[in-house]
């Protein structure tokens, strides 16, 4: 069977939404886990990406179990390889490593995958890990074996990109490392923070983050904790973009605007009205929208990398022209495509999605080519006239639990729905089409 989403655009959404949980907190969250006792993640949404680190857990030898809403995790890791088809899946498998080798001195995994948005090097990862005195084995094509003979120990690491796979990484490495660490040029992201708010509640000592300098004294051991991950600021950028793209009023509450407040500045510059009060956001559109001129992203606090194709979704609504520009990944608009069925004039140039005013969206058949890709696709098809069919919808399930849902909540006419790949077979029935309309739990227990 084939899943897709259908989307029968043309309405506005209104309505209130809480945002959940950020999985790029969460993924080096679950990471981190393996450093210390029992620990419980509170409110952790349900993503195919939650599901693979559970699997990785598993397979290291942790038990890592859902309680309800909550993800309990307890055990230290006792197998230093991971599971290969598992890592393969998604790009945080890498924080997986670091632990490894703090606890058994070695770590053996497939090289991460992810989304194909362009070159995703793991070379910093490895610099640092190596000056912390990991050893890296010839280990055949694909794979990666790290070893730390003698154990890891603090060192001083400049990274040359604030890259926050790295800091998290060496960040892992270093909480239980000996001696003290100073990492320069770190990531500056909240999920930084919020992984080092983690780990100080275990016990770790990390002062720094959101800075672009951390200083980390290694402990021995770490206890556990009950936390609960920050709020994802992609996911509240991703239903911003969609009011803004299909008109309506929506409160976004439970993420303050300070998160994603370069994704809110832009919307309201393009004539969206914005109120910001506590952990909420009032965003409404009822007039026109208006081209964003030139946009370009960058390392926080700057536009995120992955807002750009949501926000991109929303200019193809605009009467003036937009360009935004990716400066992180060469790839990151493999989404234009799609949106040029759906009747955007736009054209890709280099990193830089270029998008003029007179297109006219009309729903048509797509296929999300990657997790932000494939919300952007969703998001410009509520806006358009007709019904659209988005495909390969597992990527979106990586990063948005209960998409459609949400959605249908704030009044899109949207639906998940299966289909046969045997062109013969009868088709899915109205009252399996109404079910799924109503939800995908029952889907995502079958593969969770």
């Amino acid at each position: 069977m084939e899943n897709r989403i259908v989307v029968m655009g043309g309405r506005p959404l209104n309505g209130a939404v809480r945002i959940p949980a950020a999985k790029n907190s969460v993924l080096p969250l679950l990471a981190a886990s393996m450093l210390c006792g029992d620990v419980r993640l509170r409110a952790v949404p349900r993503l195919s990406d939650v599901a693979a680190s559970l699997a990785l857990l598993r397979g290291a030898g942790c038990a890592a179990r859902w309680e309800g809403e909550d993800i309990l995790v307890s055990g230290t890791p006792q197998n230093s390889s991971l599971p290969g088809q598992t890592a393969e899946q998604m790009r945080a498998s890498i924080l997986f490593c670091a632990p490894l080798l703090a606890k058994l001195g070695r770590a053996e995994t497939s090289l991460p995958g992810g989304c194909n948005i362009g070159a995703r090097p793991i070379d910093l990862h490895l610099a640092g890990l190596r000056q912390m005195g990991a050893v890296e084995w010839e280990a055949g094509p694909g794979r990666l074996v790290l070893t730390a003979p003698s154990g890891l120990h603090g060192a001083e690491i400049t990274l040359r990109f604030p890259s926050v796979g790295a800091t998290e990484t060496l960040v892992l490495a270093a909480a239980c490392a000996r001696g003290t660490t100073v990492l320069r040029g770190a990531a500056r992201e909240p999920e930084i923070a919020d992984l080092a708010a983690f780990l100080n509640r275990c016990g770790a000592h990390i002062q720094g983050a959101g800075s672009s300098t951390l200083y980390i004294e290694g402990r021995r051991n770490l206890s556990g904790c009950v936390f609960s991950p920050l709020p994802d600021r992609i996911f509240a950028s991703t239903l911003a973009c969609a009011v803004a793209a299909a008109g309506g009023r929506a409160e976004l509450s439970g993420c303050p605007a300070s998160l994603y407040a370069p994704v809110l500045e832009i919307l309201e510059q393009m004539g969206c009205r914005v109120e910001k009060g506590g952990d909420s956001v009032r965003l409404s559109r009822f007039g026109r929208l208006y081209g964003a001129g030139r946009v370009f992203t960058g390392v926080y606090p700057a536009l995120a990398t992955d807002a750009a194709p949501l926000l991109a979704a929303a200019m193809l609504c605009a009467e003036g022209e937009s360009s935004i520009e990716d400066v992180i990944f060469e790839r990151r608009f493999g989404c234009a495509a799609g949106f040029e069925r759906l009747g955007a004039k736009v054209q890709v140039n280099g990193r830089t999605l270029c998008i003029r005013p007179g297109g006219v969206l009309r729903g048509t058949e797509l296929a999300a080519p990657d997790l932000r890709g494939g919300a952007a696709l969703v998001v410009a098809a509520l806006a358009a006239s007709g019904t659209s069919v988005i495909g390969h919808p597992e990527h979106i399930d990586r990063g948005y639990a209960a998409f459609t849902e949400i959605l249908s909540s704030l009044g899109a006419q949207i639906r998940r729905e299966e289909r046969s790949r045997n062109p013969s077979a009868k088709k899915t029935s109205s009252k399996k089409q109404n079910h799924l309309a109503i939800g995908t739990k029952r889907w995502y227990d079958t593969v969770i």
